[in-house]
């Protein structure tokens, strides 16, 4: 089978950029580089010949290491959805585009996981493999995270184990792996791992890559009884990173975990574990007598995630200091000139938004490049540099707003044909 066809699962996820495009990107991205590094014009412009004459030869151009650490920090600077992004310059970059086996990515990531933890004051890190080239796609991750519970679905009964990891683990399991956990509801997945060649593979995580928390209540045993448990280190493996045109399907990233993301969404949605009635008979709560029995719940249930992580020492952030957090990003960006992209609906917290900050900030996600994304079809779409901070010529903001209109016009189309 041809690996160019579209039927490729990655293929149909990357972006889809003519060459005028690829270079538009290339050169935004480069000079964007040698500004903030405060490098010189002779060298930026050497950089841009030898950048656009191997684009023209072989649609690919090379990133130098600091071309790809400063891309993987500018792409955390540009995460509309990351309400963490204060500390964007201290990220870790890992350069690993020669690791292109299965076998060699998963150690890699499991030295990446192990780096982390650091002991339980994670550091953010981020570990970048080799990059589509001229069309051909490399080996990539397929798991949503590194670390991540498996969900079986049982006939008559409801879902062990988390139901968003229903397909992966069928997958897996598909493949020969069969688990094994003393506690069904957090079994930890393998990794799974596509090749180039589009086989799958799952690699076993050791126990030294993986830390985990057990939630207690420091005043109400009865939540402890639960015997609810987290991870420690939320690794995203599956999303595509774009860098000066150039995708890279394979580069795990992580930082640390604010605590609502854990307490309000995994445990408490309904999608998820749906914990909450369960706690609410902890607190001998009565949903049909008291109609705020959802939010001594979750009171409850973040009080026991933020104790458990800070008792573990396990570096972890609440809602209200990372509001706080994100509105001194702000304020650093607009004092470069930069306006930051974001998306409300992700920077407001899902417990107590009225009182944070950033529920009254306007906000605009205007899809800066480099960034991450999911799916062409979806924010791939979107994406594109950003002259907000460079003087130009006053009709060409005008221009560039028609220009990606018509972008994003042709994009949808060819989706729909495709």
């Amino acid at each position: 089978m041809d690996r160019k066809t579209t039927s490729d699962p990655l293929r149909r996820r990357l972006r889809r950029l003519r060459n005028s495009e690829r270079k538009e990107e290339a050169t935004a991205f480069i000079r964007r580089f040698h500004r903030e590094c405060q490098l010189s014009d002779a060298e930026c412009k050497a950089r841009l010949r030898v950048a656009l004459r191997d684009l023209k030869r072989h649609r690919f151009y090379e990133l130098s290491p600091q071309e790809l650490a400063f891309g993987a920090r500018m792409a955390w600077r540009h995460s509309s959805r990351c309400i963490g992004r204060l500390g964007w310059e201290s990220l870790e970059v890992f350069d690993c585009r020669e690791a292109k086996s299965p076998e060699t990515i998963a150690a890699n990531v499991f030295g990446h996981l192990k780096g982390a933890w650091n002991g339980g004051p994670i550091r953010s890190i981020i570990s970048i493999f080799a990059p589509v080239r001229d069309g051909e796609l490399p080996a990539y991750i397929e798991s949503n995270q590194a670390i991540q519970y498996a969900g079986r679905l049982q006939s008559g009964r409801p879902i062990v184990g988390d139901p968003l990891n229903l397909e992966i683990t069928r997958i897996v399991e598909g493949l020969g792996w069969r688990g094994g956990s003393e506690d069904p509801r957090f079994e930890i997945l393998p990794l799974l791992i596509r090749d180039a060649r589009q086989r799958r593979s799952f690699h076993e995580l050791p126990k030294e890559a993986i830390q985990e928390v057990r939630i207690t209540h420091p005043n109400i045993p009865s939540i402890t009884d639960l015997g609810l448990r987290w991870y420690a280190i939320p690794c995203v493996s599956s999303m595509i990173m774009s860098i000066g045109g150039l995708d890279f399907p394979c580069a795990p990233f992580n930082g640390h975990y604010m605590g609502t993301e854990i307490a309000s969404r995994n445990l408490a949605d309904q999608r998820r574990y749906d914990v909450l009635p369960q706690v609410a008979e902890c607190l001998d709560i009565h949903s049909k007598n008291n109609p705020l029995w959802k939010d001594h719940a979750l009171l409850a249930l973040n009080e026991a995630v933020l104790h458990s992580y800070e008792n573990a020492g396990v570096r972890m952030t609440d809602h209200h200091s990372e509001s706080k957090r994100y509105m001194d990003f702000v304020e650093r960006e607009r004092a470069e000139g930069r306006q930051p992209a974001g998306d409300w609906s992700w920077i407001t917290p899902p417990q107590a938004g009225p009182s944070c900050p950033v529920f009254h900030m306007r906000m605009e996600d205007h899809h800066p490049v480099p960034n991450f994304y999911r799916d062409r079809g979806t924010d791939g779409k979107f994406l594109r540099p950003d002259y907000s901070d460079v003087d130009r010529w006053r009709h060409a903001h005008r221009w560039d707003r028609l220009r990606y209109r018509w972008r994003r016009w042709r994009h949808q189309r060819d989706g729909l044909r495709k």
